[in-house]
């Protein structure tokens, strides 16, 4: 089980990266609970995290330096086959992936919306999931790797050879 403490980063499945901004400590049904309070980083939302159920909700720490290199690995992957599937049932699936919150599932996805989006054109859904993978790892490998966002966006545009 992790413990954060005030400024450490985070992720949670399905926001993204965020930061801890408060541990907090409310009364509710007479028992007093503790909560992260996590500022995601991309919106500027804010998260009530119970601590006692920071692993069912999958909060977890910034992937290492050396879980980037997977991560890397999983998008220069061109072994794929492209799914026939229909867009919302491919849709569907992605989103489970993503909702997951693991580096690896997202890159997978990423992955996959950019070989088929060399192949025909997205659909609404998926280039708005494609922005979000993308958006979701760029975020935390710059916090991983310590470096600006834009040189992590350079590295997957070089990756796939587009914008």
């Amino acid at each position: 089980m992790a413990n954060f403490k005030v400024g450490d980063n985070a992720v949670y499945p399905s926001h993204g990266v965020g930061r801890i901004a408060s541990i907090e400590h409310r009364e509710i049904d007479g028992q007093t609970k503790s909560f992260y309070i996590l500022q995601m980083l991309e919106t500027g939302m804010k998260v009530m995290v119970p601590m006692d159920k920071v692993e069912s909700v999958g909060l977890r720490q910034i992937i290492s330096k050396k879980a980037v290199s997977k991560v890397l690995d999983i998008l220069k992957g061109r072994d794929k086959k492209i799914d026939n599937q229909t867009w919302n049932r491919r849709y569907r699936q992605y989103m489970e992936k993503i909702r997951t919150g693991s580096p690896f599932e997202i890159a997978s996805v990423l992955r996959d919306l950019y070989l088929l989006k060399s192949d025909k054109d997205l659909s609404f859904g998926e280039r708005k999931m494609l922005d979000t993978a993308k958006s979701f790892l760029v975020k935390e490998i710059s916090i991983a790797k310590e470096i600006d966002e834009g040189e992590v966006e350079k590295q997957i545009t070089n990756i796939f050879g587009t914008c």
